[in-house]
């Protein structure tokens, strides 16, 4: 039977006496012409909408307890990607397969399931993100099949489309836009043909084209989950008498703390008791079991207002953490960077630089110092075009590749081009042991962030520019371009930077003050130069994603050339004014803007002689040193954009249209 609410709330179906979506092939003659008409037309739809995905949330289980809580309780704690719907199924103990879906957040799914309880030892669950086919009910995963397949899926099917018309000919009907509808109707098919559901399962994944996360289960085989990894994450968790599948591990912290990690190609199956994994070949491998360290309490809040604000002020411990074991009182421990590190920067000649996003950003302002510290040239190119375009490989040129997760798809595809392409080393900066990225490097260099929720990213930025920066000072060191006076000097300014940090941090009233000066603004121009160029390009990311003001920055010698045609009473100008060598040059920028009426917020060293006046309003920072004042002036950067988003009122961790992993381009 099938009941919901009124409101659109929420759906639940009972589909053990129920057919909805098969028609066998030999009652295809009695299905009405126009209706195979409506769904191909359905699937032209779909297939012309975005093909960016973001990725969402997987939680599957099979225990000998109720589970329902259980995989709830995994999308809350997968709610930092982002996602519009979620759902679950779960097979009863009368082999029923029941299914609940609803639009919005995990709570809406969680009080459906307070209204209508199910229970029963095996589910899937799953929030999702819209691509094909908009936000809604019918959208949402999991998707069914007939009356026993159920399948939750991550990525794109990009050969969905002619998927999809080969089902509708074979009599299946489409209940949604998605592209992932095609997955339960395709295991629903070939295990019609016979055999296991293993094998109807390698069937069918032999047939997509694209990447994918997937799992299916089989109400009239209620105690297995079979799962597949192509370009999505999937994790297995290893419980007593009870496993586990998930995207991502923090979802599964609260039931257990071993785990499996699928490789590309790998097709896993798992019962109560037992864990079968077939690698791309289709023969039984065994992957080593890994003991998280991720902390109990990562995804709580405390005292904190957003998960942004928390990860914001936990930037000290974190960038204390990212130091430990690789720095001593006055020089880098080369050693602790890796088995063969210090080969590979002997023989670097050229560095290449792979990120999206604000790992991007990182990376930008990295290039600076691999130039003027470590004397090494440097390129720095956002992966999607570095993948895409013809270039030419440097001798002894090392690829490094910045990643929050580890499973960007861009920067992962990046990697395995340049292994090809005759790169000379690969190294990778993240945040998430055990990821792809982490796996495929030659070296790996962990960021230890610590788990990091909120969409926008805060710790992680500035843990990857720390792990950067001792990099650039183990690179200089070998290539002897970096003097132990001068490694003694960057070693002082790393131990201090947690100290100035916490300076940082204690503008954050003055700040908080500050920024009801944007609560009617709809734009804002940050200013830089040098390396403070990609900062102020990486605090108008900030701004424009929690806070939806449009926001651009510039390289302040640009001014001239174009943006101060933009430049008003209404327009904020940010500017960033360490007192380097560039300061003459950017106070002549500032006097550009005061000259035609610009709103000035001047984030200046305080001996860099700057003096408040109309229209110009001084933000006195401590002195710090030079080397570090990048990783210092973004914290500011980072509050500013904060409480601009409270004003606003806005999503502050969770922004419209963003998700935290980008793992299918």
């Amino acid at each position: 039977m099938s009941q919901g609410r009124s409101n659109g709330k929420f759906i639940l179906t009972n589909y053990f006496n129920k057919k909805l979506h098969y028609l066998s092939p030999i009652m295809i003659s009695t299905v009405p012409q126009n209706l195979l008409l409506q769904n191909r037309h359905r699937g032209v739809q779909y297939s012309q909408l975005n093909t960016e995905k973001f990725m969402c949330g997987i939680v599957g289980a099979v225990a000998q307890r109720d589970v329902a809580e259980i995989l709830i309780e995994g999308l809350r704690r997968l709610e930092y990607r982002g996602y519009d719907s979620a759902g679950l199924a779960v097979i009863n103990d009368q082999h029923q397969l029941n299914r609940l879906r609803s639009l919005g957040k995990v709570q809406v799914l969680s009080d459906a399931l307070d209204a209508q309880p199910i229970t029963g030892g095996t589910g899937i669950a799953h929030t999702r993100w819209a691509t094909h086919g908009e936000p809604s009910e019918n959208n949402a995963h999991p998707h069914i099949s007939g009356e026993h397949i159920a399948v939750v899926h991550n990525g794109i099917i990009e050969n969905h489309e002619s998927l999809h018309n080969t089902l509708v000919q074979r009599g299946y009907i489409f209940t949604s836009k998605t592209d992932s509808e095609v997955i339960a109707h395709l295991v629903h098919w070939e295990l019609a043909q016979g055999d296991s559901l293993l094998e109807a399962f390698q069937r069918t994944i032999k047939q997509l084209e694209g990447a994918y996360g997937t799992v299916v289960l089989d109400r009239r085989d209620p105690e297995r989950l079979i799962a597949a990894r192509s370009g999505s994450p999937l994790v297995i968790g290893l419980g007593i008498g009870e496993n586990f599948f998930a995207s991502d591990q923090l979802a599964l912290l609260h039931v257990t703390r071993r785990f499996l990690f699928l490789e590309e190609g790998d097709i896993a199956e798992i019962t109560r008791r037992n864990i079968y994994i077939h690698d791309v070949e289709g023969m039984l491998v065994e992957r080593n079991v890994q003991e998280s360290t991720v902390k109990h309490d990562a995804a709580d809040k405390g005292p904190y207002r957003h998960y942004m604000q928390k990860e914001i002020f936990e930037q000290p411990k974190a960038i204390i953490s990212t130091l430990e074991g690789r720095i001593n009182a006055n020089s880098v421990l080369i050693e602790s960077l890796g088995h063969g590190a210090k080969k590979i920067f002997q023989k670097a000649e050229h560095i290449q630089i792979i990120a999206c996003g604000t790992s991007y950003n990182a990376g930008m302002v990295a290039r600076y110092w691999f130039e003027s510290t470590a004397g090494v040239s440097c390129d720095v190119e956002i992966a999607s075009e570095f993948r895409y375009r013809t270039f030419v490989t440097r001798s002894n040129s090392l690829l490094i590749t910045l990643s929050q997760s580890g499973e960007t798809a861009d920067t992962l595809a990046a990697l395995r081009l340049a292994k090809k392409r005759g790169f000379m080393a690969t190294m990778t900066v993240c945040n998430a042991a055990g990821s792809s990225l982490v796996r495929e490097s030659d070296i790996a260099i962990m960021t230890r962030a610590g788990t990091e929720i909120s969409v926008a990213s805060t710790k992680a930025f500035t843990t990857q520019l720390t792990v950067l920066l001792i990099m650039v000072t183990a690179l200089g060191k070998q290539k002897g371009t970096v003097s132990a006076k001068k490694e003694a000097e960057i070693i002082r300014a790393l131990h201090l930077l947690p100290a100035h940090i916490e300076q940082a941090l204690m503008f954050d009233k003055r700040i908080e003050v500050l920024a009801e000066g944007f609560a009617d603004k709809q734009h804002a121009l940050f200013l830089g130069r040098g390396e403070f160029y990609p900062i102020a390009i990486e605090a108008s990311l900030k701004l424009k994603e929690i806070s939806y003001i449009h926001a651009e920055a510039y390289a302040a010698g640009e001014l001239k050339h174009g943006p101060l045609a933009l430049i008003d009473a209404n327009m904020p100008v940010i500017v960033i004014a360490p007192n380097n060598e560039l300061l003459e040059k950017l106070k002549s920028n500032i006097e550009e803007v005061r000259a035609r009426g610009g709103q000035l917020y001047v984030f200046a060293d305080e001996s860099a002689g700057f003096q408040a006046s109309q229209g110009m309003t001084i933000i006195t920072m401590p002195h710090v040193e030079e080397i570090c004042a990048p990783i210092f002036y973004i914290i500011s950067m980072q509050l500013l954009s904060y409480h601009v988003a409270l004003i606003k009122g806005t999503d502050v961790d969770q922004p419209r249209n963003l998700a935290k992993a980008v793992t299918v381009e």
